[in-house]
């Protein structure tokens, strides 16, 4: 399936979790089979982690580690860098290629 939104986009959450709901950030990654996006500052998650020694013989250190869990893509909305709203996608295509387009501005974004 294709996803109009890609990693470097700011996206503002749309729906999910009241305490995410409205926030901004920057996509870190994107999983086009599970259709899921990873959210800079969003959908934050705690792992405690074991104290654990490696092959090369370092040692990682135990404690509570912070990361970011997926969100899915269509609980997300693209932010235009132009008018700096929420916006759809539209696709416009031209003899050099395929552009994503801003719906409200008529911008291009890339």
């Amino acid at each position: 399936m294709k996803v109009k939104i890609r990693k470097g986009d700011t996206v503002e959450v749309i729906s999910g979790d009241l305490e995410d709901k409205g926030k901004r950030g920057e996509i870190i990654a994107v999983n086009v089979d599970d259709r899921r996006v990873v959210v800079q500052g969003v959908n934050i998650r705690t792992k405690h982690q074991k104290q654990q020694q490696t092959s090369s013989g370092k040692t990682i250190n135990p404690g509570r580690i912070k990361f970011e869990g997926p969100v899915d893509i269509s609980n997300v909305m693209l932010v235009c860098p132009k008018c700096s709203s929420k916006t759809r996608v539209a696709v416009s295509r031209d003899e050099a290629g395929a552009h994503r387009v801003c719906k409200h501005c008529q911008a291009m974004i890339d």
